[in-house]
């Protein structure tokens, strides 16, 4: 006969744990990747002139980068904490629960760069670009630009290709890491 479980204030409190923290900060880190990366963005620009457009990435993108930061790095420190034989076996990645630090480390890599290095040149540029339209009356895509646009076109093309492979990269390693989790679980936490 199945055992039938009821609920008490003390069941519902034993539920905040570790294990639970672990599972929603995935949760969210990777329901906001897909979001960001897969839906609102393009939401967004399909939606908003594209000045608009790149105002509201240049908001809210260090934000996002900054929570996927935080969140994947606490992911990291728990499942480190959870998995002791990473500290013995860290230069080996065929070691599983190794590569699994390994791919959140990835994560955290991904949007450091992004947060730190690539988001803002590309801020930087996209802003340079809107000042020389608003000098040459006109477009960035216009016939005619001068070889300052073209150059910051190509420059601006290279650096939002690069942030873009960055986050792909990092949703890729949140996306194998759940699929792991969902199959072998998170260990000892």
């Amino acid at each position: 006969m199945t055992k039938v479980e009821t609920l008490s204030l003390g069941s519902l409190f034993a539920l905040l744990n570790l294990r639970s923290v672990y599972f929603l900060g995935y949760a969210w880190l990777f329901g906001m990747s897909l979001w960001v990366t897969f839906i609102g963005g393009i939401i967004a620009f399909k939606s908003l002139p594209r000045q608009q457009f790149g105002a509201l990435q240049h908001r809210t993108f260090p934000i996002y980068f900054g929570i996927s930061i935080a969140i994947s790095s606490g992911l990291l420190v728990l499942w480190t904490r959870s998995h002791p034989a990473i500290l013995e076996h860290i230069s080996n990645p065929i070691v599983a629960d190794v590569a699994q630090a390994y791919t959140l480390g990835i994560s955290i890599l991904s949007q450091v760069a992004n947060q730190f290095v690539i988001g803002p040149l590309t801020s930087k540029t996209m802003f340079q670009r809107h000042k020389l339209e608003k000098a040459e009356g006109k477009s960035y895509n216009e016939s005619g630009v001068s070889a300052e646009m073209k150059a910051l076109n190509k420059k601006f093309a290279q650096l939002h290709g690069i942030s873009s492979l960055a986050n792909l990269t990092s949703f890729i390693a949140l996306a194998f890491h759940g699929l792991w989790i969902a199959n072998k679980g998170i260990g000892g936490l």
